[in-house]
């Protein structure tokens, strides 16, 4: 074989090794970042891309939301609560070289700054703000993450408070609060019911003195109501005061028919 022909075979031969190498497929939700013997050459976008092998070094990087899971951290409220609170994280790159020249690691930096953030963040409120403002404090923890997160080319886009965990002895002040809390509420409905009802039976007193007929009315109503359910007591309501005074009235007069018709000795 020639020197020609060996040269061509060898040609070939890298040609063939050489082409997987230089072939280079950029998702859509991808963008490539090309150095060029160790210097930057700026992005790539998706697509078929050719690059020169071993020259050439072609790293791709995702663009899509990622969901970063923030294991759960004991943490000393600001009225000295502990609690343990897990939250997750959502974020993007935003800038690829960045992402890949500021940092080594991205996921890995935005994992521990959150964690630590987390702390920071929730440790400023009190146990009852951190029950009740938890969107506040998303926005809080968010807002910290993207100061950082910028330069490393990242975009947090969401933090939501996941789990919070309450000591059992807090657990159960709690539960007494509460429970107290409606107690008295339910006190404070029953006196106003109360009041509502004194007022109400001195209106109608008030009406029942002015006209005679709506107590006789009323008395009517309860031998009806008594009647309902076949009761053989037969009840007759009186006023108590005006029955007292005429039963003695009554009495006088029998006593008094009584000791006129006695015979004398």
């Amino acid at each position: 074989m020639s020197t020609g022909g060996s040269v061509l075979v060898v040609i070939l031969v890298l040609a063939v090794i050489g082409l997987p190498m230089a072939i280079k497929i950029v998702k859509q939700y991808e963008k490539g970042v090309l150095f060029r013997l160790g210097r930057l050459r700026g992005t790539r976008e998706p697509g078929l891309r050719i690059i020169v092998p071993v020259v050439d070094v072609l790293k791709k990087v995702s663009l899509r939301i990622v969901t970063m899971p923030i294991q759960s951290q004991g943490i000393i409220t600001r009225d000295n609560v502990s609690v343990d609170v897990s939250a997750v994280a959502y974020y993007r790159v935003v800038d690829a070289v960045k992402s890949v020249i500021a940092i080594e690691n991205v996921r890995a930096a935005i994992d521990q700054i959150a964690q630590t953030t987390l702390r920071k963040v929730v440790g400023q409120h009190t146990l009852d703000e951190i029950l009740a403002e938890t969107d506040r404090i998303n926005v809080d923890i968010r807002e910290n993450l993207d100061v950082t997160t910028a330069a490393w080319g990242a975009e947090v886009t969401l933090v939501e408070l996941k789990d919070i965990q309450l000591p059992d002895g807090m657990k159960r002040a709690m539960a007494r609060q509460a429970e107290a809390e409606r107690e008295k509420r339910a006190k404070i409905i029953n006196a106003e019911g109360e009041h509502l009802a004194a007022a109400a039976l001195g209106e109608a007193s008030d009406i029942m003195m002015a006209h005679p007929l709506a107590l006789q009315l009323r008395n009517l109503q309860s031998l009806v109501e008594l009647g309902v359910d076949k009761n053989t007591t037969v009840v007759f309501p009186a006023p108590l005061m005006s029955t007292i005074g005429e039963l003695g009235s009554f009495l006088a007069r029998e006593a008094a028919a009584a000791a006129k018709h006695a015979p004398e000795a």
